[in-house]
């Protein structure tokens, strides 16, 4: 399977609470992580035993080589990671509460200049049974050179939230947005059911709504079904719904029917907020 998408430096800080605006809160712990929407779920996909090719850019510092280091160490193909000298590598600032609950702010450097090129060229090379992920963290131009090259089928995990062209949606792809993005893409208020449907409805495709705590939601073929999650001791929240689109992916891309790549992905998801880190 291939992954197209973004790679960011994470740099944690663990608080007790989660500061006010203009507030500063001491007394955390740091630590820095690999991370970036499109590399953590190439990671999570690695994990779940999918053979991954990694399409993204860095910076040419040592945040980047790093950052592509960690990706080679999970048995990743990142020979398709571009180093640009004209961009950093993309830094994600965490801060992380005693409840897991997190705030980000997001410096996407190079990860806004993923080439149409590379991206269009790697999933022109996948075969009708492979499958293609991506998430909004890098241009829309990328997006639809790969969306449009790839044969297989299609996930786009719609993070952050913003209007996908019409040229994606006409693609027919997978979306697994989390609850307010599905909201905020479908425009139905405060009902995710209804968000999934509304969204279904323009792709034509399944649409898979993650819950946090309480699961998913599948729709498919006009049926909607909750898929509860297992319980846990919440420890950070960071990455659990990329370490969910990388899973569901990997079980697609394995043969698995969406209900059951979906279950699979939960359990997974379960099991990372439970561990500090957007990867575990």
């Amino acid at each position: 399977m291939l992954v197209v998408g973004s790679i960011n430096a994470d740099l944690v800080v663990t608080v007790g609470r989660l500061p006010q605006p203009g507030e500063t809160v001491s007394g955390g712990s740091f630590a820095r992580h690999g991370g970036g929407k499109g590399a953590n779920q190439a990671v999570a996909a690695a994990r779940a035993g999918a053979t991954v090719r990694f399409v993204g850019a860095v910076g040419d510092d040592d945040l980047g080589q790093a950052a592509v280091a960690e990706l080679e160490a999970e048995g990743i193909d990142a020979s398709g990671v571009e180093r640009r000298g004209d961009a950093a590598t993309g830094v994600a600032a965490i801060v992380v509460d005693a409840d897991g609950e997190n705030q980000i702010a997001v410096a996407p450097g190079a990860n806004a200049l993923v080439s149409p090129g590379a991206a269009g060229r790697a999933a022109e090379r996948l075969s009708a049974q492979d499958v293609l992920l991506m998430n909004l963290e890098l241009g829309d131009e990328a997006l639809l050179a790969a969306v449009s090259a790839a044969p297989g089928r299609v996930i786009v995990n719609p993070a952050p939230a913003r209007s996908l062209p019409d040229a994606v949606l006409a693609r027919g792809p997978l979306l697994t947005p989390n609850e307010g993005e599905a909201l905020a893409l479908s425009g139905e208020g405060d009902d995710p059911e209804a968000s999934a449907r509304v969204l279904a409805a323009r792709t034509g495709a399944a649409v898979v709504v993650t819950l946090g705590a309480d699961g998913v939601l599948v729709c498919l073929d006009g049926t909607v079904e909750r898929l509860p999650a297992p319980e846990v001791e919440v420890v950070d929240t960071t990455g659990a719904g990329d370490v969910f689109s990388g899973t569901l992916a990997a079980g697609l891309a394995d043969g698995l029917e969406l209900r059951d790549a979906a279950l699979r992905a939960v359990a997974a998801a379960t099991a990372a907020a439970g561990r500090s880190g957007a990867r575990g």
